[in-house]
């Protein structure tokens, strides 16, 4: 998968729809001010050697190029000594809660974003270890399979919002049952599962999965994402926000964090309970606890060098520019000889 060493330059990017619009408006100022000398059909017979076609290539040509240029200004990193390499680390497979009412802003910006970033932190502070993603409401998903790619780790949690799951509520239990899937069929005290979640609409399948997980040697971690007071579930459309969800007699429906339902779960898990807060996730006592587990040893294959690509996007670059400057607007003679044989024909 190759890299970029200057991502910030993809924005750039977004000034192609401008020169689109930039064209289209050109286009149309140049039509009107030709409408202001008369007839366009008989003003274009005036200037019978020009090609619409030959336009719309050279500003395509102009796009390819600029796009090429981009690329190149972001100077691709394609690995070129592929090492196998032995690790030693834990398994950790983290079941983040995506059900609306992850959308309460009792933590800032919001529940679900909060728990975005906080686990952005930890991937940066992972060592070895391998990590999965699987989101869950009413039901579970494998957002990302078990890996040590903290890269495509942080690619996939990115892309995480509450509308991934159809099916509302917070089944710990379905998450908790994909997780020990996810794990496969490897023995060892080295996996952990984090729930990630406010703790809503739950029931005892989750206290239950996770006495099972702990027979198979898995620690089941909680983090608790809200507040006791809790906070109203904001309804958005596009992105302004238009009110809070209301229950079916028309009252705001307000979610608070099922503290002792996160407890009771941990605590059957063999694992530890962590409340977040808007200055503290709780991270650094999961990361303690998952550095206590025990480390296994294996192979994972990974790029050990890095060539730069810039070269060959900036030659193509310039060689649309070339092919741009060179083709002029003017009909070519073999254009000319088709149409005035096909007149003569008719």
């Amino acid at each position: 998968m190759p890299q970029f060493e200057y991502k910030y330059f993809v924005f750039a990017f977004g000034l192609i729809p401008v020169f689109l619009i930039i064209a289209w408006l050109v286009s149309r100022w140049r039509k009107k001010a030709l409408a202001s000398f008369g007839e366009l059909s008989v003003i274009q017979q005036l200037f019978p050697d020009v090609s619409k076609t030959k336009k719309t290539w050279k500003f395509i040509l102009y796009l390819v190029a600029f796009s090429f240029l981009i690329v190149g200004l972001m100077d691709p990193l394609v690995g070129t000594n592929l090492e196998e390499v032995k690790r030693k680390g834990a398994d950790l497979m983290i079941c983040l809660d995506v059900s609306n009412s992850m959308k309460a802003e009792d933590l800032q910006p919001n529940r679900l974003e909060k728990s975005k970033q906080a686990l952005a932190k930890l991937i940066e502070k992972l060592e070895g270890d391998r990590i999965g993603i699987i989101v869950f409401g009413g039901e579970a998903y494998v957002q990302l399979p078990i890996t040590t790619d903290y890269s495509a780790a942080k690619l996939f949690l990115e892309s995480i919002n509450t509308d991934m799951i159809p099916t509302q509520g917070t089944d710990i239990g379905k998450a908790i049952d994909m997780a020990m899937t996810s794990f496969g069929k490897d023995e060892g005290k080295n996996k952990a599962i984090v729930i990630i979640t406010d703790g809503e609409n739950h029931d005892q399948n989750a206290i239950e999965a996770a006495e099972a997980a702990v027979e198979k040697g898995i620690t089941i971690h909680a983090i608790g994402m809200g507040s006791a007071e809790g906070a109203p579930i904001p309804v958005y459309k596009g992105n302004v926000k238009e009110g809070f969800k209301k229950d079916k007699e028309g009252n705001t429906i307000v979610t608070k964090l099922n503290e002792q339902m996160l407890q009771e779960l941990s605590a059957a898990g063999n694992g530890i309970y962590v409340r977040a807060t808007n200055s503290d996730a709780g991270l650094n006592n999961i990361l303690d606890a998952i550095d206590k587990l025990e480390k296994k040893q294996f192979e994972s294959k990974i790029y050990s060098d890095y060539e730069d690509r810039f070269q060959w996007f900036i030659a193509f670059a310039f060689l649309f520019l070339l092919i741009d400057t060179l083709l002029t607007e003017r009909k070519s003679k073999l254009y000319k000889r088709m149409n005035l044989f096909g007149n003569e024909k008719q």
